[in-house]
């Protein structure tokens, strides 16, 4: 027997109406903040993200399923989904009409790394990416976005909000920072030996408690902040204080792309363990510059699926829809017309073969279903259907015009 490999998961049954949960929310919640659907390839140019999200990247460096395909181009499975969004806009123009777009997006993620509760190699995230858009507010926005749905889903949640600076501050803080750390390097791991190169910064992201200790007396980014970048956190944290929306500061928060300026901001949950993180986003002002476009303002942020489907409740399951069988052979026709014009109204379930009324009952029980329509050969001599409500357990003989005339619940 062949079996999925590992770190890939089939999704159906409960776990199938979960997913279809979130979306049916995520997706609401982001039409309603102007955001319309993307598509982009799960297949892409490896460059892409070794310029996006940053070679000192985990993602990059340990995590891509990358190879050469049979034109001996160098490719990979996208890790995550913002830069093919990114991409796609660079690509189309969009950065040179000086208009704002606002995309949402899900699809299937990949990355090798140890498969965990709620951690695939093969996962499926929904993501939001706004370009165009220079006011801290709209960083607001995209975290009142991904707070109400989880509020929707009912998901308890508490945000880390931090500020990691731009391109005015960061240089002389991370010159400082990388000076620093220069005196302690042969004290850390070799992440974070590498990082002191690479991204610097990262290394506060370390999860080495002996590194931690190490750097607990060093700056932080928040310590040396330009004007403009205090200026729009602090209109970042009143846009939360007046929408009501609990945040705690942490300077340790770096996120794991490299592309993140400005804003930095992860929702977390203890209701999953140690990997505590269900949802992570924040600003990207040069990310569109870094892929050849025009500078451009942009702010996103991405839910991983996987992670929160525990979290996930289902309301209570409702009978619902009908179930047609046909009792005789001449009704097998007759349930297939009938099944067809229900269709168009509610959920519908039909059996092709003639059964008895007992064995067809059942399935109708199994299916949870609200109504069963009975044709045999006595409704077929008479014209009529057998019409039973398996939740009241009332039955009549009615006409087929009476049946398309029963106001069924709709899908």
């Amino acid at each position: 027997m062949i079996n999925a490999l590992r770190g890939m998961k089939d999704v159906f049954f409960e776990d199938g109406e979960k997913f279809e949960k979130f979306l049916e929310i995520a997706v609401k919640s982001a039409k309603n903040y102007g955001f319309t659907q993307i598509e982009t390839p799960v297949l892409e140019e490896t460059g892409l993200f070794l310029r996006s999200v940053g070679e000192s990247s985990d993602i990059v460096g340990k995590e891509m399923y990358r190879f050469k395909d049979k034109g001996e181009n160098d490719v990979c499975m996208r890790p995550e989904g913002t830069a093919g969004v990114v991409r796609a806009f660079v690509e189309k123009k969009l950065d040179r009409t000086g208009l704002n777009y606002k995309f949402y997006y899900h699809g299937t993620m990949y990355r090798y790394e140890r498969p965990q509760k709620g951690r695939l190699r093969q996962f499926h995230q929904f993501g939001v990416e706004s370009f165009g858009e220079q006011s801290p507010l709209e960083d607001g926005a995209m975290i009142l976005m991904a707070a109400e749905i989880f509020t929707k889903l009912g998901i308890g949640f508490s945000l880390k909000l931090n500020s990691l600076g731009c391109k005015t501050c960061v240089p002389d803080y991370r010159q400082s920072l990388v000076e620093k750390l220069k005196t302690v390097e042969s004290e850390l791991c070799d992440d974070c030996k590498r990082r002191i190169e690479t991204n610097p910064m990262r290394v506060f992201d370390c999860k080495n408690d002996k590194c931690q200790t190490i750097l607990t007396p060093f700056p932080r980014i928040t310590d040396a902040l330009c004007n403009e970048c205090e200026a729009d956190f602090e209109v970042v944290k009143k846009a939360l204080n007046d929408s009501n929306i609990g945040y705690e500061i942490d300077k340790n928060l770096v996120r794991g792309l490299d592309y993140y300026t400005k804003t930095a901001f992860e929702f977390v949950s203890n209701e999953i363990g140690a990997q505590s993180s269900i949802a992570g986003g924040g600003r990207y002002d040069a990310l569109i510059e870094s892929l050849d476009g025009r500078p451009t303002p942009a702010v996103g942020f991405a839910i991983g699926i996987e992670r929160i489907l525990d979290l996930i409740t289902l309301d209570e399951k409702k009978r619902n829809g009908v179930f047609v069988a046909p009792l005789c052979e001449d009704g097998v026709f007759a349930a297939f017309k009938t099944a067809a014009a229900l269709r168009q109204k509610t959920v519908t379930h039909l059996g092709y073969a003639p059964k008895s009324a007992k064995n067809y009952l059942k399935a109708a029980d199994r299916q949870n279903t609200l109504w069963f329509v009975g044709i045999g050969e006595d409704e077929i001599k008479e014209n009529k259907i057998w019409l039973k409500n398996l939740q009241t357990k009332e039955e009549s003989k009615i006409s087929f015009e009476e049946l398309e005339n029963i106001c069924f619940e709709e899908n």
